[in-house]
């Protein structure tokens, strides 16, 4: 994947030296007179407003509002969601009556074809085709959604912060899903609700695990090496996943008064049993986030999570060392709607995990979590396409 990336340097190189040049006229990006480079997003900021002026960008169907006020007791989400294979699922997940549908990853494959331009042609084809899909229209004429990305609608393969197309990435998202306020006026997607009165709170967090991130090691090739994934954990302090002021931001949310509270990141959090993308090739990042997680406000705590093409219920307790409280971190994993690779027996044979409570289950799925107020618990259920239920773990908060 490297290598495409390099060549998305090379199509684009046009549009940077034209959005560039009036600044370099300028001297503005000569080191020799004490001015700091243009960044990349700085110098193709020019070339995206003349862009947006010239085309329409898709805009998903109108979905239905959720008042604050809403005591949450069902919501449903999902992750991995071809934009040409079947949308099926969208029927399947609406007879669950949930109160919101949480859209967190890999929402479309924008990224499949893509020949480096820097317009992002082929993301932008699969919002388009999004923007004419009835099942999700229909679905969104009921169904409350927020929703996050993941590298597939991000735009390149297992990209992060070196996406140098990342802001116009970003501008196509707010534009096709109608992004709150909170989320355009900076960087990233990231976003905080909470629902619901004192006594039945519940705050969802949804992540971004793409904007800021670092690049992962990765494994120098082996011929041996299993194949569970390219990367390897990096105990390197300079690298992020959330960036600072995404930190920052989690923080103070995390300190806000809530019953309980739905942190979704679009990559597993818990897991140690694979080298594809999640908070193991970071560490020293997810011994933070343990550390912020423990000392919130008191509340109950779930996470979610997507990305692998298969779904499974998680449990991990950090050292007290990191928690200073011995909780356990539940996680629930769906992944995906309708682009399965394996069977659940090849996927749960494969990859051995001792902080997974379930199946590896590979066949199309979503996921719940449904809340008792009465007896202060939460309930994680996969379900399959067909809206069988196959994983379910019940916890008190």
């Amino acid at each position: 994947m490297r290598a495409v990336f390099a060549a998305s340097f090379t199509v684009s190189s046009a549009a940077l030296i034209a959005a560039a040049a009036p600044a370099l006229a300028h001297g503005h990006t000569d080191p020799a007179k004490g001015a700091v480079p243009l960044s990349a997003d700085e110098m193709l900021a020019p070339y995206y407003a003349k862009l947006e002026k010239q085309i329409e960008l898709p805009v998903a169907q109108p979905n239905v509002s959720l008042p604050r006020e809403t005591t949450l007791t069902r919501v449903a989400f999902g992750s991995c969601n071809h934009q040409s294979r079947s949308q099926h699922m969208w029927a399947q997940i609406a007879a669950k009556n949930p109160d919101m549908f949480l859209f967190i990853g890999d929402n479309n494959y924008g990224d499949q074809f893509w020949k480096g331009d820097a317009s992002l042609t082929t993301l932008r084809a699969a919002y388009a085709k999004m923007a004419q899909t009835p099942e999700l229209g229909e679905f969104r004429s009921k169904v409350p959604m927020m929703v996050t990305w993941d590298d597939h609608d991000f735009g390149f393969n297992d990209g992060g912060a070196n996406f140098a197309f990342r802001g116009w990435s970003e501008t196509i998202f707010e534009t096709f899903w109608g992004s709150s306020n909170e989320v355009r006026s900076r960087p990233g997607i990231y976003e905080s609700v909470t629902f619901g009165e004192e006594g039945k709170r519940t705050q969802i967090i949804i992540l971004d695990t793409r904007y800021f991130r670092s690049d992962f090691e990765a494994i120098p090739y082996s011929p041996e090496r299993p194949p569970l994934g390219p990367y390897l954990p990096s105990n390197d302090t300079s690298k992020t996943l959330l960036g600072d002021e995404q930190w920052s931001w989690l923080s103070q949310e995390l300190a806000k008064p809530a019953d309980l509270r739905i942190v979704v990141s679009s990559i597993q959090v818990v897991t140690d049993a694979h080298n594809y993308e999640s908070w193991e090739a970071l560490p020293i990042e997810r011994t933070k986030l343990y550390g912020m997680l423990a000392a919130r406000e008191a509340s109950g705590l779930v996470l979610l999570s997507g990305d692998r093409h298969a779904g499974g219920i998680y449990a991990d307790t950090p050292s007290r060392e990191i928690t200073r409280t011995g909780e356990k971190f539940w996680e629930l994993t769906s992944s995906s709607m309708n682009y399965s690779f394996s069977s659940t027996e090849q996927n749960t044979k494969r990859e051995p995990d001792a902080k997974r409570i379930t199946d590896l289950i590979s066949e199309e799925n979503f996921g719940t979590v449904e809340i008792d107020w009465d007896a202060k618990a939460f309930t994680m259920k996969l379900y399959g396409n067909k809206g069988e239920e196959r994983a379910s773990q019940s916890v008190k908060f």
